[in-house]
C-alpha cells in the first residue's frame, strides 16, 4: 500500500473554505454522503448530528462572505467519541445503561470546537465506558477496521480512528486512558497523540480513570493532528486537574526543523520480545531511518515498564469502580424496575442488565483492590510502582530527548480472536500504558505494514509539555518515509 499523497488535508480544506473556493455547507454535504456510503461497512458512528453541523457550516459561510477572520480549521468536519458530551445530543459511552440519556451540557473540548466553528458531524462508537482495546466491548454495534473489515480497529476509541482511517472525516477526537487513542491509531494507520495530562480539559468527558483520562485527537498526518490539538488545549477552571501549559505551545514553529543532533532512546524492554515479527522488523527499520536522518539512537532500559500493565489495571479499575457508582438508574439513563420492589433490587437489576461483562469485571476488580484489608496490598502498592515509573522516566530525560517503541505489539487482530481472553487483550496496551501512568505525552505515527498489509505504529514519547518536540520528530519521520494520508484500497 503506497500513501495517497493527493489526499486533501484538513488544513488544506480549511484554506479552501476560508478563501471562498469551497462552501462549508457543500463540504458537509460531501461528508455526510461519504458517511452514508462507508459507514454501513465500517460502523464508526453511533449518532449523526446534522443539525448542529449545518448550523456551524452556515455560520462559517456567512463569515467568509462578510470577509471576517476565521480560526484555524473552521469549517472542517470533525467527529467525537461518544463519551464527550454535546449539548442536546445523546451520550451512550457505548453502553446500554445510558440508553435514552441526552446531555444537558457540552464538554469544554466540544465548546472549543464550537467556538472555532468546526462542525461536529457525529458521535463515534467505543468500548463501553472506554474499557477495552478493540471496540468489541461496545454494547451497541461492531466497528470494523477499514484496512480489513474482518479485523478490529483497536480501542477504546476505535470508532474515531476508523472514521479518520476510512476518510469519513479527516480529524476526530477520542479519549486516551491507557492507550485508547494511540493503539487504534496504530492499528488503523493514522496519527494519534495523547497530550500531557491536564493539557486538555476533562470537563464533560465521562470519567473512566480520572488520573489517567485525556481527550486526544486523531489525524491523517502530523500537521492536521497538531492543529486539532491546538484547537482543544488550554487551561480550564472547570477542571481541577487542568494545567497551564509550559513552554511554547506553537506546535508549528519548529515542526519542520528535522531531527539532526537529537538523541533518541529506544526502550529495550519493548523491543523484540513478545512482538509480532513484522512489528519488530518495522521498528528496527524505524531506528535505522532515524539514524540516517541524523539522530543519535541509543538503548534505554526502563525496568518498571514490565510492571505497567499490572499496576495500571489496579489503579484504573479502582478509579472506575468509584466513577461508575453514579450509574444507578436513578438520576439518568436506563432504569430496570420490572419485578423489583425495593431500591436496592432496582440498583442491582439496572447495573446487572445495563453494564457489559468487561465493565462488570473492572468494577469488581477495582472494588476489591480498594476494599478493607486489600488496599495497601493492591492499590497502595500500584501507586508506589507508578511513582517509581515516573522517576525512571525523569531519569531517562537526562540522557535522551525522546523515547521510541512500537505502539502495539501486534497489528489489528481478527474480530472475536481475543474476546474471550482478557489478559491477552490487556497486553495490547503494554507499550502505551506507561504514558498515562506518568502523565507524559506520546504520539503514534505509521511506520510500515505487516505481511497482510495491515498498518504498524511507531510511538514517540517525550517529557511533560514536549508536544512541540514530538510533532517535530513525527513530522521529520513522516516527511522521510512518505507514510502520510494513508488510504485503505477499498476506501
Amino acid at each position: 500500500m503506497s500513501p495517497n499523497s493527493e489526499e486533501i488535508t484538513a488544513i488544506d480544506l480549511h484554506e479552501q473554505i476560508k478563501s471562498g473556493k469551497r462552501k462549508a455547507r457543500e463540504v458537509l454535504d460531501e461528508t455526510f454522503a461519504r458517511i452514508d456510503k462507508m459507514d454501513t461497512q465500517v460502523g464508526a458512528f453511533l449518532t449523526l448530528t446534522q443539525e448542529h453541523a449545518y448550523q456551524v457550516a452556515d455560520e462559517v459561510d456567512r463569515k467568509v462572505a462578510a470577509k471576517e477572520n476565521l480560526p484555524m480549521l473552521a469549517g472542517v468536519p470533525i467527529a467525537v467519541k461518544d463519551n464527550i458530551n454535546m449539548t442536546g445530543v445523546p451520550t451512550t459511552c457505548g453502553s446500554k445503561i445510558l440508553g435514552g440519556f441526552v446531555s444537558p451540557y457540552g464538554a469544554t473540548a466540544y465548546q472549543k470546537l464550537r467556538e472555532r466553528l468546526m462542525p461536529v458531524v457525529g458521535k463515534t462508537n467505543m468500548d463501553e465506558f472506554a474499557m477495552g482495546s478493540s471496540t468489541e466491548n461496545s454494547a451497541l454495534k461492531v466497528t470494523h477496521n477499514p484496512w480489513d473489515l474482518d479485523r478490529v480497529p483497536g480501542g477504546s476509541s476505535g470508532g474515531s480512528a476508523a472514521a479518520v482511517s476510512s476518510g469519513e472525516v479527516l480529524i476526530s477526537l477520542g479519549s486516551d486512558t491507557g492507550g485508547s487513542v494511540r493503539q487504534p491509531a496504530a492499528l488503523c494507520g493514522v496519527y494519534g497523540i495523547k497530550p500531557t495530562y491536564g493539557t486538555v480539559s476533562r470537563y464533560g468527558l465521562v470519567a473512566f480513570g480520572s488520573s489517567l483520562d485525556q481527550i486526544s485527537p486523531f489525524g491523517r498526518n502530523v500537521h492536521d493532528t497538531a492543529a486539532t490539538l491546538s484547537a482543544i488545549m488550554g487551561f480550564d477552571p472547570k477542571d481541577s486537574t487542568s494545567v497551564e501549559p509550559q513552554g511554547s505551545q506553537n506546535y508549528f514553529r519548529d515542526i519542520e526543523m528535522g531531527i539532526r543532533g537529537l538523541k533518541v532512546g529506544y526502550i529495550q524492554e519493548l523491543k523484540g520480545d513478545g512482538m509480532q515479527p513484522e512489528v519488530a522488523t518495522s521498528f528496527d527499520a524505524a531506528i535505522k531511518t532515524l539514524t540516517d536522518m541524523g539522530a543519535e539512537v541509543v538503548p534505554i532500559s526502563l525496568s518498571t515498564v514490565n510492571l505497567a500493565v499490572a499496576a495500571y489495571y489496579i489503579v484504573a479499575t479502582a478509579e472506575a469502580s468509584s466513577n461508575l457508582a453514579r450509574f444507578d438508574g436513578v438520576r439518568y439513563g436506563a432504569r430496570k424496575e420490572e419485578g423489583v420492589n425495593d431500591i436496592k433490587a432496582m440498583y442491582r437489576k439496572t447495573r446487572m442488565d445495563g453494564f457489559g461483562a468487561e465493565v462488570k469485571r473492572r468494577i469488581m476488580l477495582g472494588t476489591f483492590s480498594l476494599s478493607s484489608g486489600y488496599y495497601d496490598a493492591f492499590y497502595g502498592k500500584a501507586q508506589k510502582v507508578r511513582k517509581l515509573m515516573r522517576q525512571e522516566f525523569e531519569d531517562a530525560w537526562r540522557d535522551v530527548d525522546v523515547l521510541i517503541c512500537p505502539t502495539s505489539p501486534t497489528t489489528a487482530f481478527k474480530i472475536g480472536e481475543k474476546a474471550d481472553d482478557p489478559v491477552q487483550m490487556y497486553l495490547s496496551d503494554i507499550a502505551t500504558i506507561p504514558v498515562n501512568m506518568t502523565g507524559i505525552p506520546g504520539i503514534s505515527i505509521p511506520c510500515g505494514f505487516d505481511n497482510d498489509n495491515m498498518p504498524i505504529g511507531l510511538q514517540i514519547l517525550g517529557p511533560h509539555f514536549s508536544e512541540s518536540l514530538l510533532f517535530r520528530v513525527a513530522r521529520a519521520f513522516e516527511r522521510e518515509t512518505g507514510l502520510t494520508n494513508l488510504q485503505p484500497k477499498w476506501g
